[in-house]
């Protein structure tokens, strides 16, 4: 399968939201920010151009460490496969693809963020109650995010998982 990898360098725009699925997997996304600088030859400067949002989601060990390391406004790398959904909700709230878990002020800097289609000709620009709203996102799946450190320095700890022991004793002699 083809798949389109990217790195993203940016700044968390929300903190984590961390949770478990039904069968026990660790799931945590964000919305990461990525703002293109240019410099600015009239101004001698750098100055920056337009921002792109991405949702960014981990999974497993990923998961729970990007939940206890990742604070909004945070500067990141994220490595992961990217994709690009076209996505319609009718309702003011639409649920998620992983159970019923509400994405959060989709379409205005939540967590579908991208962009809306313009309404159809003679169509209310207000998205009405029973008009289907349509809009871009593009979401990374993560397999590797870190700080970015041209921009500030991290402690980084190792988490062990705890293995159970063989053999341990009960406390109890046999005769």
């Amino acid at each position: 399968m083809n798949e389109s990898w990217v790195t993203v360098v940016g700044n968390a725009a929300t903190r984590p939201d961390f949770w478990e699925t039904a069968a026990g997997v660790a799931v945590a996304r964000f919305r990461l920010a990525a703002t293109v600088r240019r410099w600015d030859r009239g101004r001698d400067a750098w100055a920056d151009a337009y921002t792109s949002f991405y949702t960014i989601w981990t999974w497993r060990s990923l998961a729970a460490n990007v939940a206890g390391s990742v604070s909004l406004g945070e500067p990141l790398v994220v490595h992961g496969t990217l994709r690009v959904r076209e996505r319609e909700r009718e309702q003011e709230r639409d649920r998620s693809l992983q159970g019923d878990r509400p994405l959060q002020g989709e379409g205005e800097g939540g967590w579908g963020g991208g962009a809306a289609t313009p309404p159809a000709p003679g169509g209310e620009s207000g998205g009405g109650a029973h008009q289907p709203r349509r809009w871009v996102t593009a979401e990374i799946d993560a397999v590797a995010v870190g700080h970015d450190l041209t921009r500030g320095t991290s402690a980084f700890r190792r988490v062990s998982q705890a293995k159970p022991l063989l053999n341990t004793p009960t406390g109890a002699t046999s005769p």
